[in-house]
């Protein structure tokens, strides 16, 4: 079985997005930073190479394959930021009805910048996320 690649590192969540080339990319990663901190009461952590997580989680496929990720985070990728959450269309669709511009992948929404979204109902989506998956002893996860 291929070992995991994201997993939580020791890497400096500040030197990785200071080096972030977009300066208001840079400055809305500081926003989402101080958001989940405040939201999960953790520390972000690099997880791989290019996610800031906050807290983890256990999860298990029923393949019998599982491991741990982040309970929310980021990535402040060129295209859009990708945000992690598991409070989606099917959890929270009052909310995705009033976020803005975005697209939704299965536990991923793409938001190109903040300023496209309204980051009030953002913050209310990581709330929902962060409940919902902290009411799991072991997440149940579907491959």
């Amino acid at each position: 079985m291929a070992e995991i690649k994201t997993k939580a590192t020791k890497a400096s969540f500040k030197k990785f997005v200071d080096a972030v080339e977009d300066e208001q990319k840079r400055k809305d990663s500081f926003v989402l930073v101080d958001m989940m901190k405040r939201i999960t009461k953790e520390e972000p952590k690099m997880w791989g190479p290019s996610i800031i997580g906050f807290g983890k989680y256990e999860y298990k496929y029923e393949s019998g394959h599982g491991g741990e990720m982040c309970i929310t985070g980021f990535s402040p990728r060129k295209a859009a930021f990708s945000i992690y959450l598991l409070a989606g269309p099917d959890k929270s669709p009052e909310l995705m009805k009033k976020l803005g511009k975005y697209k939704m992948g299965k536990a991923c929404l793409y938001v190109k910048r903040l300023s496209d979204i309204d980051v009030k109902v953002l913050e209310e989506l990581i709330k929902v996320s962060v409940k919902y998956i902290k009411s799991y002893k072991k997440f149940p996860h579907r491959a």
